[in-house]
């Protein structure tokens, strides 16, 4: 059986996807933290940025390859716990 390729927008799409999902997940698990909104999204994006890291690195991803990847949504959630932290005295 022949294996089809898979072409770079493809896997970018799903990325993209996973991402945005799981996103609307932990902002409704954020918002039904009893701490808080900031500091449960805050938490809960350090569980995403560890769980994407070592996923990426157990499936032997490059972390600057030509499609998004697992180590592309670790920067992604680092950046949104960065905004977080900068803005959580105001949520």
């Amino acid at each position: 059986m022949q294996q089809l390729a898979r072409s770079p927008q493809t896997g970018s799409a799903q990325v993209l996807a996973r991402f945005g999902v799981r996103l609307i997940v932990l902002t409704a698990f954020a918002t039904f933290g009893s701490v808080g909104f900031g500091q449960s999204m805050v938490a809960l994006l350090w569980m995403s940025i560890l769980l994407s890291a070592v996923i990426g690195g157990v499936r032997r991803e490059q972390p600057l390859a030509s499609r998004l990847n697992h180590w592309d949504e670790v920067a992604a959630y680092g950046a949104l716990c960065a905004l977080l932290n900068a803005l959580n005295p105001y949520l």
